[in-house]
């Protein structure tokens, strides 16, 4: 029985260093996949110039690839363009945008994958159906077309509205009694890109400051009036019914030079029944025309499309952050994958000590009616039952659970009874063969890591935001001087009022005779009009100087600030990425250590 006894004491070491091994594997697969994550290959693209640095003693960093806008939007519409332009249908810009419902169907690699009621599901069909159907990614790539959407709004002149750079981590991960989701605004985690609110530290309150640009979409604005009054006469000259027609149109367009066009065309026609008035009706046309441009504040091509300059940098920091959210899911369901694998394990193992410890128990109660046994050895042999049974049924409902999560993860539709009720099988195993990172020197991977870190891409073209701000909040400092010119043209046209009164040889009043006011054609006041026979014309300055200008100054400083806590964060990044890297590459080595020394553990127990 004391044989027994030791041989079942080491089959449960076995199943013990087993379960370490396999815990181990499943932690140097997890690390293996952050260092790959880390280093990972980013799509060529123009280089990004690395901000200025003090100087210092160590090496420079390479410049982060910045990478290319890639043709990954939710809908095939490019958000960066107009819906319509006057050479096609006019009507269409005046129209709403339809974006296509999202699909909440899982896609057809799930048909494929379900045999006999369970899914047999390798690493490469999970991470294939994460990307077909992952609810982070969904929601992610709609930012593509949000950032689109506000370079089109910068090309007009407007201010940015700011899209999240952030990652979304709403897919649950780990197991039944660890569980992570993400937070913040949009379900996603903070982010530093773009015009969005700062994360780790930073400031970007002043996002977007100086001078705004002049608006470059050109409108057309019109007033149609008609009116007709009577008022009583208090003198010869005053009172009567008058009736009075206005038609006003005008257009404005603003310019890259940070000048304003504005053309105004007034029209009015009036009748009256007073006889001191000639002409009845009377048509008066009047064009104006004013152009304003800025010499100080606001001057310049560059001010007035700083806006574009930062859209297109936000175009591609959302770019990379989608990349970012690519790479960050599949490292979490790669995690979800070996988790379920070390959950199937776990349920083997704790089937074979329920197995074991059964037999035994079974052999003490053997042993106690023929009276070798004490009763109290086959308490304790049904207690160790007991409690191999019950760490079973755990271990079943954390694997229950287990297969809950991935199918979460990959799914976008749990609502098909033939999904719900299908166990997942995980058909690979951790494999601890060495990979080529382990044995790279780590200043290798370090480098590469710089040169393809989403993040770094992201907090370097944060930084070219963040002097497009300062120079804009610098242009805000001066005072505002603008130039302006106008020209205008007057013409009239009508015919004699037929109650047109005149002064009588008598010395009294009499009706004026006929042609005592010529009649004017409406074309000949228009010709008028445009020929400079009546011009209104000059030019003229506008100046306003603020005595004080407190409030430039503090959101200059601002903007200055904000600017250097930036190059502090892109530094640190650096570090801090060097650091991951180097105990990503430590933590392999000690991983596959931890293993070897638990597969000679087990030998040793058979």
């Amino acid at each position: 029985m004391q044989l027994f006894g030791h041989r079942m004491l080491q089959q449960r070491e076995a199943e013990a260093a087993m379960r370490n091994s396999t815990q181990a594997g499943n932690r140097l697969r997890a690390v293996a996949a952050v260092m790959l994550t880390l280093a990972a290959g980013a799509p060529s693209g123009f280089a990004q110039q690395a901000p200025n640095k003090a100087a210092s003693a160590l090496p420079e960093e390479p410049t982060p690839v910045q990478t290319e806008p890639l043709d990954l939007r939710q809908s095939q519409r490019n958000f960066s363009k107009p819906s319509g332009h006057f050479l096609g249908n006019p009507i269409n810009i005046y129209r709403g945008t339809s974006i296509a419902k999202a699909s909440f169907q899982n896609s057809l690699r799930f048909s494929e994958l379900l045999k006999d009621g369970k899914i047999y599901l390798s690493l490469s069909d999970a991470l294939a159906l994460a990307l077909e159907n992952n609810f982070d990614l969904a929601i992610a790539r709609y930012n593509l077309d949000i950032a689109d959407a506000d370079l089109l709004r910068a090309k007009a002149g407007s201010s940015l509205r700011g899209v999240n750079s952030g990652v979304v981590a709403n897919t649950l991960s780990g197991s039944a009694s660890t569980q992570s989701a993400g937070g913040g605004p949009g379900g996603t985690t903070g982010g530093s890109g773009g015009a969005a609110s700062g994360g780790s530290g930073l400031v970007l309150s002043t996002n977007g400051a100086g001078p705004m640009p002049e608006n470059r979409d050109p409108s057309l604005t019109g007033t149609i009036q008609l009116e007709r009054t009577k008022t009583p006469s208090t003198s010869p000259f005053s009172g009567g019914s008058n009736n009075t027609d206005t038609y006003n149109f005008s257009y404005a367009q603003g310019f890259l030079t940070g000048s304003q066009l504005t053309v105004a065309w007034n029209q009015s026609r009036a009748t009256t029944s007073n006889g001191f008035q000639g002409y009845s009706p009377l048509t008066t046309s009047i064009l104006k025309a004013t152009l304003t441009q800025h010499l100080l504040q606001g001057a310049g091509i560059w001010v007035n499309k700083r806006f574009v300059y930062q859209a297109i940098n936000d175009r591609r920091i959302t770019d990379s952050a989608f990349r970012q959210q690519i790479l960050y899911t599949v490292n979490q369901v790669e995690n979800i994958y070996w988790g379920l694998v070390q959950a199937y394990e776990d349920v083997q193992a704790k089937q074979r000590a329920l197995e074991q410890s059964s037999k035994l128990a079974a052999d003490d109660r053997k042993q106690l009616e023929i009276g070798t046994m004490a009763p109290l050895d086959v308490v304790n042999a049904d207690s160790a039952v007991a409690s191999d049974r019950q760490a079973l049924i755990s271990s079943q409902n954390s694997l229950n659970y287990q297969q809950q999560i991935i199918k979460q993860a990959i799914a976008r539709n749990l609502n098909d009874p033939a999904l719900v009720a299908a166990a997942v099988i995980p058909t690979d195993r951790v494999s601890i063969e060495q990979i080529p990172e382990e044995t790279q020197p780590v200043d290798n991977l370090v480098q590469q890591a710089f040169r393809n870190s989403p993040l770094l891409e992201q907090a370097a073209l944060t930084l070219k935001n963040n002097e497009i701000t300062l120079r804009g909040a610098r242009n805000a400092l001066l005072p505002t001087l603008d130039a302006y010119a106008f020209y205008s043209g007057t013409g009239e046209a009508g015919k004699q009022n037929p109650n047109a009164i005149c002064e009588s040889p008598s010395g009294g009043f009499e009706p004026c005779p006929a042609n005592t006011y010529p009649p004017v054609s409406y074309g000949t006041a228009l010709d008028r009009m445009m020929n400079n026979v009546f011009p209104d014309k000059g030019v003229g300055f506008n100046i306003q100087i603020p005595l004080r200008n407190r409030t430039a100054q503090a959101d200059q400083a601002r903007s200055l600030i904000e600017y250097r806590q930036s190059e502090l964060r892109l530094e640190q990044l650096y570090t801090q990425i060097r650091m991951n890297v180097v105990n990503a590459q430590y933590a392999l080595a000690s991983d596959r250590a931890l293993v070897q020394a638990a597969i000679a553990s087990r030998s040793y127990n058979q």
